[in-house]
């Protein structure tokens, strides 16, 4: 009997991503799993794909799920998030503005310039926005538009959003609480140089999508990442670079936080088809 079969969908965001899944390649091909994987550019495409039934399994944004429920729904199917890392789970995004700014709560920061990341960023953009929004705060937003197309996984323009606050371009910058740590770690953001202003509510990132019912081969996929094991010597590394300790039984309860700001800011349509006029992947 041939070996269950699994073809997966990657967004390309960094050169690590060629490493990461031919060295997942290798494993779950010892583990009795016929697995190969395709890279894209973005995720717009990824997610057709997927609901086209091109690839079985998405690695997906919680901004590239949401579309793909979307359109499944559209037409008569249904997708869910098979697995997710441990990593992805109850995550917040927070404005920061320097030490010494006079900005002292989220009210002060109306007709302030605030910068976010790339225009289809959850986590530096939508979600942040959506949240000042929710609250009756307009600001003149500054955006910084790199890697679109990467929904927030190159997280270049939230890196120049936090450059531009350190250079006093900018009042306030959005950023999801992990990385205002790391910029701080980095040298990109100075020590006690920044204080949070305001921090949105708890969410989830991203998820393995998969169409359902799932194939035999999909099922054993999901079964042998759940079971990969921080403390063997050959899978540790592969979680290390895709940045989990253990896989997760995916969940879709964290992504209400991101798509009300979808459907506030108008970037996808109810039935799944991309209506931010100014996003091109």
């Amino acid at each position: 009997m041939p070996a269950p079969t699994v073809l997966l969908g990657a967004v390309a965001y960094d050169p690590k991503v060629v490493t990461i899944w031919e060295g997942f390649r290798t494993w779950l091909r010892g583990q009795g799993l016929d697995f190969d994987f395709v890279l894209y550019s973005h995720y717009e495409r990824q997610v057709e794909d997927l609901i086209a039934a091109r690839i079985d399994a998405a690695w997906n944004s919680p901004l590239a799920y949401l579309r793909a429920e979307r359109l499944a729904a559209a037409n008569g199917t249904a997708v869910r998030a098979l697995t997710m890392r441990d990593t992805d789970q109850d995550l917040t995004s927070v404005v920061v503005v320097r030490a010494d700014s006079p900005v002292r709560q989220l009210a002060d920061l109306a007709g302030r310039v605030v910068a976010v990341g790339a225009v289809d960023s959850p986590q530096a953009t939508l979600i942040p926005l959506d949240h000042l929004a929710a609250r009756g705060v307009t600001v003149d937003v500054r955006r910084f538009d790199v890697g679109v197309g990467l929904h927030g996984d190159h997280i270049g323009g939230e890196r120049d959003a936090a450059r531009a606050l350190v250079a006093g371009e900018v009042d306030a910058a959005c950023m999801i609480d992990a990385n205002h740590l790391a910029f701080v770690q980095e040298g990109t953001l100075p020590p006690e140089g920044t204080r949070i202003v305001a921090q949105t509510a708890r969410y989830d990132h991203c998820n393995m999508t998969v169409r359902a019912p799932e194939s035999d081969g999909v099922r054993l996929f999901g079964t042998l990442l759940l079971g990969m094991s921080y403390a063997d010597p050959q899978v540790r590394p592969l979680l290390d670079l895709e940045g989990l300790t253990a896989w997760r039984e995916g969940r879709t309860t964290g992504y209400d936080v991101l798509a009300d700001a979808v459907d506030t800011s108008g970037f996808y349509s109810p039935d799944g088809r991309v209506t931010a006029t100014d996003y091109r992947p």
